[in-house]
């Protein structure tokens, strides 16, 4: 790895990124509160699939990151696929390059924001109306019947 940087896997990044998020958007209020609690729980879904794909409980590993990362001594907990528990990944030699894990979560972030922006446009494209050349009442009656009076 270029850089040379190193981060715990296992979900341990997001699982600490989510944590945090929370922290924040509890201090925020509002709709910005739900965005990013929407993103953190987002997060999750990495130690969620990995304790999936180990024939783990996912509701009780993610419960036990909670807990772990409560703590100060927590932050590279992440899951340990091969006992179905929570560990610490960097003891357990379980690593990843900082790089790639910076960049997806960039590129996570970004694709929600694209998702947003998009629905953003459909949603004021429909409150705009029916589209020129269309009349607002709709058709008059099924095909050939006359319009109910």
């Amino acid at each position: 790895v270029e850089d040379g940087t190193y981060v715990a896997g296992g979900g341990s990044v997001e699982a600490e990124i989510a944590k945090r998020l929370e922290a924040y958007a509890n201090k925020i209020g509002g709709r910005e509160q739900l965005a990013i609690e929407a993103f953190a729980e987002s997060l999750l879904i990495i130690p969620k699939t990995l304790a999936e794909n180990g024939g783990h409980d996912p509701i009780d590993i993610i419960a036990d990151l909670n807990k772990d990362h409560s703590s100060a001594t927590g932050i590279w907990f992440g899951v340990d696929v091969f006992n179905g528990k929570t560990g610490d990944m960097m003891k357990t030699g379980v690593i990843e390059p900082t790089r790639v894990k910076s960049q997806a979560i960039r590129a996570a972030a970004e694709a929600a924001q694209m998702i947003l922006r998009i629905d953003d446009v459909i949603a004021a494209r429909a409150s705009s109306g029916p589209p020129p050349g269309m009349g607002g009442g709709g058709m008059g009656g099924m095909g050939g019947m006359p319009g109910m009076m």
